[in-house]
């Protein structure tokens, strides 16, 4: 009898050292162990497993709609409203994010009716305390658009703001120049309404996360800072890509964006430069707030990887006062206020000009020159290009901005 009971104190031992040195090694790798041979015993109910099926990386996902549908589709603007709450009761943490392949424009209107004309909203039954723009530079890809404005209207309405969404999107085939549009999307959304909160939004960016507030900071705020791309992680220290948010001050200090990167690569890196050489620094959400799901795609037609990045990166010391804000050349070939986003669509020219020059015609025969070849009449002269908008702007940016918004000052 004696034999048996030592040869369990010795085994019961034996066990409890291994179950400490698991616990010292890993002390989260023993705590799933524990946690899976205890769900072994456990009931599954339909609760759990809804709530498995929405959860990534450990964290409960919800539905993006789930807390808006009780929402009064009235707004009276005449009545007195108080301030919205500092913390809207409406944000509830990371957000599941799926793909449907059957999703319409149709449906993503039908789901936020109280977006108006041109894609702004506002809190129906409080005053926001935010006035945000968001700029989304854009060509050929509306399959993206649809998916991205299915999120985040109902992402930003449980944030409470007042919101207004512009698509900026560039005509003709010409490389894409993205750094650029940005530039005309916060001319022509400041042009319309005061915004005290510009967000610059890539179009295949999904945020997972409504705790991750889309309003600025008293520095420039990197808000894309864990994408599924790079593993939830920040790819390097001055990556500057994806979303970020500036104030209309932020904007002045640092001369807007570059007009010169044309194709991809390279504008994300001379942007955070700039906020550096403005005399600031670049803000950050947490890792487990800043997330965001990309739509997977290949590299767009006419957005080649740019060559002369690395080149123009290193002499964005010397250049970033004479090409941004205050050197931005466009026109605005059509404005349309659409039911979920307000369209501009812009000429940015090439590198060679708004207007290139046409190519000189080669001489016929020596000695002739081009254009007095007998029987006929002599070429018409070129007709005037029309009006640039803006036009070429004075050499201090803030200067022009406050032409345009009288009462801003860079205090």
């Amino acid at each position: 009898m004696i034999g048996i009971q030592s040869k369990w104190r010795y085994l019961f031992m034996f066990l409890g050292i291994q179950l400490v040195v698991m616990a010292l090694l890993s002390r989260e790798g023993y705590h799933k162990r524990v946690t899976y041979f205890i769900r072994i015993f456990r009931k599954p109910d339909s609760t759990s497993l809804t709530a498995r099926n929405h959860t990534m990386n450990g964290i409960n996902a919800g539905d993006v709609y789930a807390n808006l549908s009780h929402l009064s589709k009235v707004h009276n603007p005449g009545d007195d409203m108080p301030y919205c709450p500092k913390t809207s009761p409406y944000i509830g943490g990371p957000i599941h994010v799926s793909f449907p392949s059957r999703l319409t424009l149709a449906e993503v209107q039908r789901k936020n009716p109280l977006v108006v004309r041109g894609g702004r909203y506002r809190p129906p039954n409080c005053e926001a305390r935010h006035r945000t723009a968001i700029i989304i530079p854009h060509r050929h890809r509306e399959h993206h658009l649809k998916f991205l404005l299915y999120y985040l209207h109902p992402f930003l309405q449980r944030q409470q703001l007042n919101y207004g969404i512009y698509i900026i999107h560039q005509a003709g085939n010409y490389t894409f120049n993205r750094a650029k549009l940005m530039n005309v999307g916060f001319r022509e959304a400041m042009r319309e309404e005061d915004w005290d909160c510009l967000f610059f939004h890539d179009v295949d960016l999904i945020p997972e996360d409504d705790r991750n507030t889309y309003v600025c900071d008293s520095n420039p705020k990197h808000a894309a800072i864990a994408m599924d791309k790079f593993g939830y992680k920040l790819p390097y220290k001055m990556y500057f890509g994806g979303v970020s948010a500036l104030t209309p001050l932020h904007y002045l200090k640092m001369n807007g964006f570059p007009n010169n990167y044309w194709g991809w690569g390279g504008e994300d890196d001379d942007i955070g430069v700039r906020v550096s050489l403005g005399g600031m620094y670049i803000t950050r959400p947490s890792l487990k707030v800043g997330r965001y799901k990309m739509i997977k795609h290949k590299l767009d037609k006419g957005n080649d990887v740019n060559p002369k990045r690395f080149n123009m990166l290193a002499k964005t010391r010397q250049t970033w006062k004479l090409d941004g804000m205050n050197t931005a050349e466009y026109e605005i070939v059509s404005r349309q206020y659409m039911p979920l986003y307000t369209n501009i669509t812009v000429n940015i020219g090439t590198e060679a000009g708004l207007h290139a020059p046409p190519p000189t015609p080669p001489a016929k025969a020596a000695g002739k020159p081009p254009g007095k070849a007998p029987g006929k009449p002599p070429a018409e002269p070129p007709a005037e290009p029309p009006a640039k908008v803006p036009a070429k702007g004075p050499a201090n940016p803030a200067a022009k901005l406050k032409e345009d918004r009288p009462g801003l000052t860079n205090a």
